[in-house]
C-alpha cells in the first residue's frame, strides 16, 4: 500500500490521450493516483474514464461536487497540472474557476500546498503576451513550473507536437522531490 497522494490533473491537450503511461509510472514509483480532468479531456477519453477509474483506484472527477459532498479522494501529498492548456495555466495564475481542474489548482495554491504545473502548448501559444505573466505569477506562488530545458515541456511549432513522447516522467520527478 502506499502512503503518498498525487491529484494528476489533465487537459484536452494531445497527450491527454497517454494519460494511463502517467498513471503506471506513478503508481510503480510508489504514489496512489487520483485523476481529474477538464471537461473536453473527459469528452476524449469518454470510452477510457472506466479503465482509468479501476486503473486508479478512483472515481475520475470532471465535475465540481455538490456541497457538502465527500469526492471519495484522499488528501493530495501533490498536484500535478498535466498536460495544462493555454487556457488552464491563465485560469489558474488569474485565479479563475471555468473548470474543476482549475478550481482544484486554484484550492491547492491557496493552501499552499505543493503543486505543479506542465504546460503542453505549441510555440505559437507560447508567444502570448499572457502566458509569459501567467507563468511568472505561478512560479511567484511557489508553483513548480515546468516548462523549457533541461526539466520541463519544451513548446513546439503549431502542427509538429509529438504526444506519444511528452515528458510525463518530468512531473513524476518533480512530484517526487516535493513530496
Amino acid at each position: 500500500m502506499t502512503n503518498r497522494v498525487l491529484h494528476l490533473l489533465a487537459c484536452a491537450a494531445p497527450p491527454v490521450r497517454y494519460v494511463d503511461r502517467a498513471i503506471r509510472a506513478a503508481r510503480a514509483g510508489g504514489w496512489e493516483v487520483c485523476l481529474g480532468m477538464t471537461p473536453t479531456a473527459a469528452d476524449w477519453l469518454a470510452d477510457r474514464l472506466a479503465e482509468l477509474a479501476t486503473l486508479t483506484g478512483h472515481p475520475v472527477r470532471v465535475e465540481h461536487r455538490a456541497p457538502g459532498a465527500h469526492d471519495g479522494w484522499p488528501s493530495a501529498d501533490v498536484t500535478a497540472v498535466t498536460p495544462a492548456t493555454l487556457n488552464t495555466v491563465n485560469a489558474v495564475a488569474l485565479g479563475l474557476t471555468p473548470t474543476w481542474v482549475a478550481a482544484h489548482a486554484c484550492e491547492a495554491l491557496g493552501k499552499r500546498r505543493p503543486l505543479i504545473v506542465m504546460p503542453c502548448v505549441n510555440s505559437a501559444y507560447a508567444s502570448h503576451p499572457q502566458f509569459d505573466r501567467s507563468v511568472a505569477t505561478l512560479r511567484a506562488t511557489g508553483a513548480r513550473v515546468l516548462l523549457g530545458p533541461p526539466d520541463g515541456f519544451v513548446p513546439n511549432p503549431p502542427g509538429q507536437g509529438r504526444p506519444e513522447s511528452y515528458p510525463w516522467h518530468l512531473a513524476l520527478a518533480a512530484a517526487e522531490a516535493m513530496s
